[in-house]
């Protein structure tokens, strides 16, 4: 079983090694993260929804690696201060930005250097002003108290090991009043050990999700209200991903059992 800090620096280690697949081709390239039918990156990508639809969308910010779209149901206004947990390239930042605009600010965080750097090279592109990324660890974020109005997350809180302290940490920068709404995986029923302790999965988002229950008991306990469950889908692994990490005939089993992995989109109140 691996401790906190080695399951970190699997994550950290993963998604820096996409982020750099994707400053070297450019994302959605033929060989980089999007389109690769290499299974050590379509485990990222296959939980991922479609953002092209939305204003403020950016293609090479868009690593494909959310399992939902957070923002759609945030309740952003314009003017507000925006906070994004494991912002990645800046996907979900440049579509709270379009929201904003000119009189609100989003920031970005994100523990890995060279999702930053990819993040920087767009912003950079884009020219915003009041967009920032901060290096910064989720259980520990580099922002201050009471100053938030929303923060939004896309299938990172799961990857967190220490998920209470995380969603404590949103609870301290919120402002009173204010809000979060991310998008999740959580898990239904019992998954196969060997696809749950698989270090790739945990960083495409499986290994490390908890029960639903557990999740939204974590998230009351942390002290929020009015907690939504948004929007709910269920995430059907394709049999050449699973077969990398459990058997045929496992692989009959799981998909005759109840078990499951889901994607939630849930918001709660400060």
């Amino acid at each position: 079983m691996k401790n906190n800090n080695e399951m970190k620096q699997i994550v950290k280690d993963k998604y820096a090694e996409i982020a750099k697949a994707s400053l070297n081709t450019g994302c959605c390239d033929t060989s980089s993260c999007c389109g690769s039918k290499d299974n050590s990156i379509v485990g990222y990508t296959v939980m991922k929804d479609e953002y092209d639809h939305l204003d403020g969308y950016v293609a090479e910010a868009d690593l494909g690696l959310g399992c939902g779209l957070p923002t759609e149901y945030a309740g952003i206004k314009e003017g507000d201060t925006v906070v994004d947990l494991g912002s990645g390239a800046g996907n979900d930042v440049f579509v709270a930005r379009a929201i904003v605009g000119d009189s609100g600010k989003v920031i970005g965080i994100d523990m890995t250097e060279e999702m930053i750097a990819k993040a920087n090279s767009n912003k950079q592109k884009l020219g915003y002003k009041n967009v920032d990324f901060k290096l910064g660890d989720i259980e520990n974020l580099p922002v201050d108290n009471s100053t938030t109005d929303v923060v939004v997350s896309n299938c990172v809180l799961n990857l967190v090991p220490d998920k209470q302290k995380a969603f404590a940490e949103i609870y301290r920068i919120l402002k009173p009043g204010g809000h979060f709404c991310v998008s999740d995986i959580v898990i239904k029923g019992e998954l196969p050990a060997n696809l749950k302790k698989s270090a790739e999965m945990y960083a495409g988002c499986v290994a490390g999700a908890i029960q639903q229950d557990q999740y939204l008991g974590i998230i009351k306990d942390a002290g929020f209200k009015d907690i939504v469950i948004n929007k709910t889908k269920a995430i059907d692994l394709p049999d050449e991903l699973l077969v990398n990490y459990i058997s045929p005939e496992e692989i009959s089993l799981y998909r005759k059992s109840n078990s499951g992995i889901i994607s939630i989109t849930v918001s709660a109140e400060k």
